[in-house]
């Protein structure tokens, strides 16, 4: 699908979010927020009068078209740093702020491993105290690996024991999937779908709206760099300062194939690679 039926719909910004600290490791301090600076953000989100919902409730929207409030947006949390099942939590539950956690099971689970350099994780013993806080869980994979790169059978063990993972902690399904660092394609896409969820969040640096793709939803990352005046702007439909307007769904642009092309020609050499 273009992105030339886009034009039509009102965007969504799907926000994306990492760790909520003033300490980060060095490999994530590109993608962390502080905390006063999360703050102020999320008063911008409150304040620009748009209704936080799950993520569930978009892809419900994209499914079958069940309404959505007149201006949503969604937050969501990926990898699952330290801070979320504590002072992140708090603030947004302070907030009465719905959100979505993506959680990399091999990076929460003692004694299993991930492709995620070392930093403070929460546990995955605590995934039900992020939905006693409202915010509802999903899958970011075992490894965090760059999923357009593997090959069928570790793609289905990467998609299923995540899931397998956190609905046994939860107790019940978990059906939504973030793709580490974005990276997918239509294979991936497909296996998605296979493995049991019924929607997966990319990247793109882009706003969604109500005629995105449930398996690639554009969603907005979170830099050191982003000030409340980005994140207003984003909550206006607007790009952030010094930032291209798009809204998906749109079609990869040559690069992004090629860029895949060359990751999977790395990766038969050198073996998976860490999504980042």
């Amino acid at each position: 699908m273009s992105g030339r039926g886009a034009r039509t719909s009102p965007p969504i910004p799907v926000l994306l979010y990492h760790a909520v600290t003033d300490h980060p490791p060095a490999w994530i301090a590109e993608f962390t927020v502080a905390p006063s600076d999360f703050a102020a953000q999320l008063d911008a989100v409150v304040a620009s009068g748009r209704t936080p919902v799950p993520i569930s409730a978009l892809v419900r929207h994209l499914a079958d078209g069940r309404p959505l409030p007149p201006r949503p947006v969604v937050l969501t949390f990926d990898d699952g740093f330290a801070d979320l099942p504590g002072p992140t939590a708090e603030a947004l539950a302070a907030r009465h702020l719905p959100a979505t956690a993506y959680l990399t099971t091999g990076a929460i689970t003692p004694g299993r491993v991930s492709l995620l350099p070392p930093a403070p994780m929460m546990r995955l013993a605590q995934a039900p105290r992020l939905e006693s806080y409202g915010i509802e869980v999903g899958a970011h994979t075992v490894t965090h690996p760059q999923l357009d790169t593997l090959s069928a059978r570790e793609l289905h063990r990467e998609l299923r024991e995540s899931k397998a993972a956190l609905e046994d902690v939860l107790g019940h399904e978990v059906a939504h999937l973030a793709y580490p660092h974005g990276y997918n394609s239509p294979a991936v896409r497909r296996a998605s779908a296979a493995a049991g969820y019924a929607s997966a969040v990319a990247v793109r640096h882009a706003l969604s709206s109500s005629r995105d793709e449930p398996y690639r939803i554009a969603r907005l990352i979170l830099r050191r760099r982003h000030t409340v005046r980005d994140v207003e702007r984003w909550m206006d439909g607007r790009p952030a300062e010094g930032e291209r307007a798009r809204v998906a769904p749109f079609d990869d642009t040559l690069p992004t194939v090629g860029w895949r092309l060359y990751r999977r020609a790395r990766a038969r050499l050198r073996g998976p690679g860490f999504a980042g």
